[in-house]
């Protein structure tokens, strides 16, 4: 039946508008899809592009098949869509909601098409279909902010009641106490009263970190609190003592660190010779054989001790903030005696550890620049005189002191670059191990070398020989080092509490030790990994896969699992994707781009782990972050390099020709959400009770621009969790400026704190011995990446 409809030429432009952008988006499709395809991938792309191209010539044409077509486009693009990604949110919001939006504007344009075709414009039916597409882009987009945690069952924690004798009095260490188990046993700040906290008082120190890309200063310090007193570092490593009650400044100590490359503080140590209040990681030294106390104090009788990225050990008076003149020359001990020239950086960034009556310190050390960089070795020194007590050199075990001509530290071996912890019970150090420098080569590296490479090592704190070790990559060769401070602390197993090491891997895996002996209380599997052919390269047959504990964020990713804001975004990672190398971890390195997810970051990093020990729950924040890794093969030794190489792995036959974020072009990871997680383990199960997304995308920017929006999507964390007696799990190191307080049990977020700027740090607890009040204190230079940057510590208390 012919209509009777009149031609007309209004709309006329709007067609033209969505014809140009269906053939841009088409024309996309179909040559990335080509792309893709041309690597072993999906076939969608191309198919869709060419049908996306082929509606904008009708849209150009003003012909009638245009709403048929995309309705076959987004019939199938749904089909594919629930194929691929089934009913998981995330990767559905990625296929559909571009279409969704494009289909209402589409149904919305058409009744002009058809009446420009000479046909019957049908407008009450295609206001209708508009209607409900726009109505579920607009439902998919609200639910971009729905709660997407994963609740198991309720974490066992605050199980026992605060005691005058178990109340906590001291923040003495770096991790909260020497074990670094980061819990405080207060609960006047409990989960039932915790959204009455307000900001009790601000502090501004003037060091503002200056860090393009996330390469200079950043300010990561997790604070100490003796008595009424807060001490902590600056990103320039002065050290500031406050009031802990008021805030109000009592002295601040300029050292002003002149490094300004990759110059971070992550705290410092404190020791009392007094007696008065000492630090709970003194009485180590009492189980020491033949140990005589030494009553004299010094001239400083309590002391603070920091050791900077320009490579110094300084003592502090705590009480004035005077340097301590019997402590090295005066108040100084150069750290870089002994370590001998060569290239890249050498410094310190953790804090020292206070193990009796010893400061211990390791070291940062530039990765991949030349197997002639600084050693790994580990030092102590007298806590008083800053005298060399004892040194452990894991590539060279005979060295015990100061280095001689004869008998130099070794060059390039294992580091510690993330805090330690330290056993009082058993006078014992405990050592999160790095591995051989250059890191993604090992061909150098001898039998010492490989022995303590990318392990546990327990020291004996009184003469800093082995007690035992445990290895978690065997000859590493992603830069696998372990990343944070072991927590030191009990592990129920069959009926016994029994004390434990646990820590977690870049590899996004937990290690459960035996305290004592170093060995597994969970299980630990031993998986064949395959080989490379680097020449000269020795590859590990096996490598350790702790099964017995929950893995986060390490499983094997396919195409299927590459993520983008939009389909675009997403195409291009996809591309990625296929054009590298990935068979999950321990893909060795090569000629070859390869993919390692998780990379170098993490996995965990050196925020740490906290406990509550009264129900054996341990939380963890993570971050989901991939690597893009390919080497390049030297000609020679004295070859020229490429321009823009920055990782020349002097020394050996390759040099790293890439080494990048696995983001899509838009600054996002390739792969779906969460980015980064909080979670909740019960280790009497072994199992994960919670986890949720940590932050949302409020202060991200993407291409310039800060989204604003509070989706939470779960971005990659990098500082600590702090958990109390009260059942509240405090965190504040997300991409977007808030402290925010975890019911300890379920995950519930109960209230949040807005922060001037972002956070790196841990926030600690502490009770004002002149008020009784609990606080809660954090430190806020800004977020990583974030142009946002500050000088503030802010403590919160409950409001009156």
């Amino acid at each position: 039946m012919a209509s009777d409809a009149k031609p007309e030429t209004t709309g006329r432009w709007a067609h033209i508008i969505l014809g140009v952008l269906f053939a841009l988006s088409g024309l996309y499709f179909a040559v990335g899809g080509g792309i893709l395809i041309a690597r072993g991938g999906s076939w969608y792309y191309l198919i869709c592009g060419l049908a996306i191209l082929a509606l904008a010539w009708g849209l150009f044409r003003n012909k009638l098949y245009v709403g048929p077509l995309y309705a076959i486009i987004f019939v199938a693009t749904l089909a594919w869509s629930f194929w691929e990604a089934g009913l998981d949110f995330w990767p559905l919001f990625t296929r559909l909601f571009i279409f969704l939006v494009a289909g209402a504007l589409l149904a919305f344009a058409i009744p002009s098409l058809r009446r420009n075709a000479g046909a019957e414009g049908k407008t009450g039916l295609h206001a209708a279909i508009g209607g409900v597409l726009a109505a579920a882009a607009i439902v998919m987009f609200a639910g971009t902010y729905k709660d997407r945690g994963i609740y198991n069952a309720p974490a066992p924690t605050a199980a026992a009641a605060v005691t005058p004798e178990t109340e906590h009095r001291n923040w003495d260490n770096y991790g909260g106490n020497a074990e670094g188990e980061r819990f405080v046993a207060l609960d006047q700040i409990n989960r039932d009263n915790v959204q009455n906290l307000e900001v009790a008082w601000t502090y501004r120190h003037g060091d503002i970190p200056e860090s393009p890309n996330g390469l200079g200063r950043e300010d990561l310090n997790t604070p100490l609190q003796i008595g009424n007193t807060v001490f902590f570092c600056t990103p320039k490593n002065n050290v500031v003592a406050l009031d802990a009650t008021t805030g109000e400044e009592k002295w601040k100590t300029i050292i002003d660190s002149k490094l300004a490359n990759w110059a971070r503080c992550r705290g410092i140590a404190y020791y009392d010779g007094t007696g008065a209040e000492p630090n709970r990681a003194q009485a180590g030294v009492e189980k020491r054989f033949g140990y005589v106390a030494n009553t004299d104090p010094g001239v400083c009788p309590r002391r603070i001790l920091t050791n900077t990225v320009d490579t110094e050990l300084i003592a502090i008076n705590a009480d004035t903030g005077e340097f301590c003149s019997d402590f090295g020359t005066n108040g100084r001990v150069n750290l870089y005696d002994g370590m001998g020239e060569g290239p890249g950086d050498y410094k310190q960034t953790s804090a020292p550890t206070l193990a009796g009556d010893v400061i211990v310190v390791g070291g940062f050390v530039s990765d991949n620049v030349s197997t002639e960089v600084p050693s790994g070795v580990i030092r102590a020194f007298d806590v008083k005189t800053g005298e060399l007590r004892w040194a452990w050199d894991s590539g060279n075990p005979a060295v015990t002191g100061a280095p001689t001509p004869d008998m130099p530290y070794t060059r390039g071996s294992p580091n510690v670059w993330a805090p330690m912890s330290y056993d009082p019970q058993t006078d014992t150090v405990f050592l999160p191990m790095g591995n051989n420098s250059p890191d993604l080569w090992g061909g150098n590296r001898d039998e010492n070398r490989e022995r303590y490479s990318a392990s546990i090592v327990a020291l004996n704190a009184s003469n800093g020989r082995p007690v035992w070790h445990y290895q978690t990559v065997h000859n590493d060769l992603w830069d696998f080092d372990i990343p944070m401070q072991p927590t030191l602390t009990t592990f129920p197993k069959d009926g016994q509490d029994v004390p434990a090491v646990i820590f977690g891997t870049k590899q996004g895996m937990f290690f459960v030790l035996d305290r004592k002996t170093g060995q597994p209380l969970t299980e630990v599997e031993e998986r064949p990994v395959p080989a490379g052919n680097l020449k000269g390269e020795k590859y590990s047959p096996t490598q350790p896969f702790s099964v017995g504990m929950p893995q986060i964020g390490n499983e094997l990713f396919t195409e299927a699992d590459m993520w983008g804001a939009t389909p675009f975004d997403q195409l291009l990672c996809r591309i990625d994707f296929k054009g590298m190398t990935n068979y999950g971890l321990f893909v060795p390195p090569g000629l070859e781009k390869q993919l390692l997810l998780p990379g170098s970051l993490g996995g965990f990093n050196w925020g740490g782990i906290s406990v509550d020990p009264t129900g054996h729950t341990i939380f963890v924040n993570d971050l989901r972050l991939g690597l893009r890794l390919q080497l390049g093969e030297r000609t020679s030794e004295d070859e020229v390099l490429p321009a823009g190489t920055s990782l020349p792995m002097a020394g050996t036959p390759y040099y790293v020709k890439e080494k990048t974020r696995f983001y899509s072009p838009l600054g996002i990871p390739c792969q779906e959400p969460p980015f980064g997680t909080m979670t909740a383990i019960d280790l009497k199960t072994q199992k994960i009770a919670w986890s949720v997304p940590a932050g949302t995308v409020k202060d991200a920017s993407v291409l310039g621009f800060k989204l604003g929006l509070g989706i939470p999507v779960g971005l990659p964390t990098i500082g600590g969790s702090m958990v109390t007696q009260g059942g509240v799990l405090f965190f504040a190191s997300t991409l977007d400026y808030y402290l925010r307080a975890y019911d300890s049990s379920t995950g519930k977020e109960l209230w949040k704190g807005r922060l001037p700027v972002g956070s790196q740090a841990t926030p600690i607890s502490y009770k004002s011995p002149t008020t009784g009040e609990q606080f809660v204190l954090i430190s806020a230079g800004g977020a990583r990446n974030s142009d946002d940057r500050g000088d503030y510590v802010i403590a919160y208390k409950l409001r009156k």
